[in-house]
């Protein structure tokens, strides 16, 4: 019997998924990755972040949804924070890394950040035409 628990998300991109991940302090591992479970139970993932305790954190990609999907063991999640908190800071993250992409391609500059006590992120960008 799997313990593995499948997460839909609406994380489609992979760079942004990645640079979320990063700015959050995991250490992705990209391509076919074997996500460790209870007993040694595996599943597949395109993108999985190992963990110390507990089982690891996976990505698969949901070609019918077009999305990543976050695949884990609910039963050896060892974060400190809950799982749905963890997706609420990794979707933020994720956010963040498409706007600054998105921005930085349309030659803005972030002139100033600011993160503020609710946990919001507010940005202000600038582009100077000559």
């Amino acid at each position: 019997m799997s313990h593995f628990s499948t997460v839909k998300t609406q994380l489609r991109k992979k760079e942004p998924l990645l640079q979320a991940l990063i700015q959050l302090g995991y250490v992705p591992e990209q391509g076919q990755q074997h996500v460790r479970g209870y007993r040694g139970q595996t599943v597949q993932a395109e993108l999985k972040v190992k963990m110390t305790k507990g089982g690891d954190i996976g990505f698969r990609w949901n070609q019918n949804t077009k999305a990543y999907e976050l695949v884990t063991d609910l039963d050896l999640w060892k974060e400190t924070i809950p799982v749905d908190r963890f997706l609420s800071k990794l979707t933020q993250q994720y956010a963040l890394s498409t706007v600054l992409s998105a921005t930085a391609e349309e030659g803005f500059e972030v002139t100033e950040r600011k993160n503020n006590l609710d946990g919001s992120i507010e940005l202000v960008v600038t582009r100077w035409d000559s």
